[in-house]
């Protein structure tokens, strides 16, 4: 089992569990329908890829999230749409120059590049898309597009080479680049949310205790 396999059944186990329902909110989700996302990426994964000729598309790793992605930018508003949608053309550009710029040779990089790409392009989705629907579309439509820019570039320079857009290790990096992406906005949001009831309650202890307001009474 791949670790974006392995991610999606830790995500089904912890909406089973009722753990991250404030997150499938804002992301107008329900549990039962991030079950069945999660389990129509997992047949569709199983399924042939739908032959374009030199282009192949995997159920599970590209029809379905980007399936996911149209319904959240629908359900989105007009500003946020705009930042998605940039977020996403951004992180694409950023996970292709990451791809251009590492070693040809897996074993001379510190992580598997599947791995690395799918972390960038969480943090890319994270820091473009703003809110956390932004932020899953930015994170996987990006490394889908990315993926889509090699192929281009690459049939440019007069190489017949097949697009398996969401197969093998795309899949992986899809995966990982929405989940962290929504984990950094809900856990840095988390944070500044809290940070901002807590000043805003020194404020008011200021307001309600400061001395020098008592000696203007007097």
């Amino acid at each position: 089992m791949t670790l974006g396999s392995i991610l999606l059944s830790g995500t089904a186990i912890l909406v089973l569990l009722g753990v991250g329902q404030r997150v499938l909110d804002r992301m107008h989700l329900t549990d039962r329908a991030a079950l069945v996302i999660i389990a129509a990426m997992f047949v569709g994964g199983l399924l042939p890829d739908i032959d374009f000729g030199l282009v192949r598309i995997n159920v599970g790793g590209a029809v379905i999230p980007l399936g996911v992605c149209l319904y959240l930018l629908l359900r989105a508003e007009n500003d946020e749409r705009v930042r998605a949608v940039m977020g996403a053309v951004v992180t694409g550009g950023i996970v292709y120059l990451l791809g251009r710029i590492m070693p040809d040779e897996p074993e001379k990089i510190f992580i598997d590049p599947v791995y690395l790409c799918g972390i960038v392009g969480g943090l890319s989705g994270f820091v473009f898309g703003h809110s956390r629907r932004g932020a899953f579309i930015s994170g996987v439509a990006g490394v889908l597009l990315a993926d889509v820019i090699n192929a281009i570039v690459v049939w440019s320079s007069g190489i017949s080479q097949t697009l398996r857009l969401g197969g093998a290790g795309i899949f992986d990096t899809a995966v990982i680049s929405g989940l962290s992406a929504v984990l950094l906005c809900e856990l840095i949001g988390e944070v500044m949310e809290r940070a901002a009831r807590m000043r805003g309650v020194k404020a008011e202890s200021r307001r309600v205790h400061d001395p020098r307001k008592e000696e203007d009474h007097e």
